[in-house]
């Protein structure tokens, strides 16, 4: 199918990337799982020559994903955090990194465990507050890395204000779009250099594939992760991207479901006597709701709730029935977790405080489920909760 600049944002998710197989006409794109391809004679080959460098089913995707974000060129890799790994390999030893304070514990795992070690610096700080990011940034500052909404507080960075800063500054902005989906939001638009995704989660919608992408809006940036991707090999498998396909075909009508459902089951904790607060940017409290509106287009299915305490938040998470008590999100089927012993081990209990990850904390990926049926299980939970 032949897309153009006009062609809208669901159509994009099911085509783009895509052609019919030349040889059988099968209009999903097949399974290349092969490792190497036949070269029809010395120094000729048809486009491909070793699975780790090139894949037809990979090179699909990441058309796909590109299309989807509006940006120039995507790279898939097996995971998240190796996608995120491979925007890290553009610095060098010296440089320093702005980087949203409440950011994934996998994230600040990372940065603080393991790329401290190589000579890099970050500053955490709260990237809502643009002064913030300004004050961080210094003449060694080459990458702002933004998450928003944040896991699992929900915070939301002004993306338009921090893509002008930091090119003001010279610096990438870099922007950690997992929690929203491309279905929400397009940071490319607002003006970052690269989007990166855990395809694990939205994109691969449900829960069987594993699996980072990182859109480049930027040609020098598309030659070096092309490079970083073949020479480093955190690839993401033919069937793993073959399952991200088929999820971006059905994202868009997903995330419609997982709006409504979040924001039903966001007003309904709202309201409870014994939940102390929740965080969703589609409640008019939320301190960033505004911006939301303006910057998304929904505001999804990730929420969080405190209830006050550890007990709290035991009592619910083991009362549940149909919601199940696991990590990750962006499924079809709704995930329960408690982020502090969960998502967010690996951050110290005294940086958990002070972005509001209490031990009370309990945060819900909403699936697409009936929403009655939700609402009775959250409603059964919480009377087991003293």
């Amino acid at each position: 199918m032949k897309l153009t600049s006009r062609t809208r944002f669901s159509t994009i998710c099911i085509h783009a990337g895509q052609e019919p197989d030349p040889t059988t006409g099968a209009i999903i794109t097949p399974i290349y799982q092969t490792s190497t391809y036949v070269q029809p004679e010395l120094g000729h080959h048809k486009g491909y020559e070793y699975a780790r460098t090139q894949n037809p089913t990979r090179a699909a995707l990441e058309a796909n994903v590109a299309a989807i974000e509006g940006g120039r060129a995507g790279f898939a890799f097996a995971s998240g955090m190796a996608a995120i790994g491979a925007i890290t390999t553009m610095l060098k030893s010296g440089d320093h990194v702005v980087v949203t304070d409440n950011t994934y514990g996998g994230t600040f795992r990372l940065f603080d465990k393991v790329l401290l070690r190589y000579g890099l610096a970050f500053s955490y700080v709260d990237t809502s507050d643009l002064g913030a990011i300004d004050r961080a940034i210094t003449p060694r500052t080459r990458l702002l890395f933004v998450e928003t909404p944040t896991n699992p507080v929900m915070t939301i960075t002004d993306l338009a204000g921090a893509a002008a800063l930091a090119h003001a500054h010279d610096i990438r902005l870099a922007v950690d779009n997992t929690f929203a989906s491309p279905s929400l939001q397009r940071p490319i638009a607002f003006g970052a250099d690269l989007v990166v995704h855990s395809t694990t989660k939205d994109l691969n919608g449900h829960s069987d594939s594993n699996g980072g992408i990182v859109i480049a809006a930027r040609e020098d940036d598309i030659e070096w992760l092309k490079f970083v991707q073949n020479s480093a090999g955190a690839i993401l498998s033919p069937f793993d991207s073959w399952l991200v396909l088929r999820g971006t075909k059905t994202m868009a009508v997903r995330m419609q479901a997982h709006n409504r459902n979040g924001q039903q089951i966001a007003e309904y904790l709202a309201r409870h006597p014994k939940v102390r607060k929740v965080y969703y940017p589609g409640l008019p409290d939320h301190p960033q709701h505004e911006l939301a509106a303006r910057q998304m287009q929904g505001f999804g299915g990730m929420l969080a709730f405190d209830m006050g305490s550890l007990d709290g938040a035991r009592a619910v998470l083991n009362a549940v029935r149909l919601m199940a008590l696991a990590e990750s999100l962006g499924g079809v089927e709704t995930l329960i977790s408690h982020p502090a012993t969960m998502t967010h081990a690996s951050v110290p209990p005294d940086r958990r405080a002070a972005i509001g990850i209490t031990d009370g904390l309990v945060r819900i990926s909403v699936g697409i489920e009936d929403i009655d049926d939700l609402l009775e299980d959250l409603e059964q939970a919480l009377a087991a909760a003293g």
